[in-house]
């Protein structure tokens, strides 16, 4: 399985959401690959992904994907990654 963390630049912010989606699906027990990219990268990372984590005004910029696009209001959060992550991998 394969989730894109998504920001602006690629650089800090999806490099913390990517830590923290980490931390939430160990405790839902679940093993995936997580890529941090950015608006440039994402049509190549996205093209396997299963999921697309974003915050809400990026979520223009992703485009057509087959992935499931779950909303992060708050990155720092593990509460809502760890909610939203286990209704989108179900």
């Amino acid at each position: 399985m394969k989730i894109i963390a998504f920001c602006g630049a690629g650089i800090g912010t999806s490099a913390i959401l990517k830590v923290n989606a980490e931390r939430a699906l160990a405790r839902l027990g679940i093993e995936a690959d997580i890529e941090a990219t950015d608006v440039a990268g994402l049509s190549v990372a996205a093209e396997d992904a299963q999921v697309i984590l974003a915050s809400p005004e990026l979520v223009k910029f992703i485009g057509k994907t087959y992935a499931d696009v779950v909303v992060i209001e708050n990155y720092f959060d593990l509460d809502e990654l760890t909610r939203k992550l286990e209704i989108a991998l179900g």
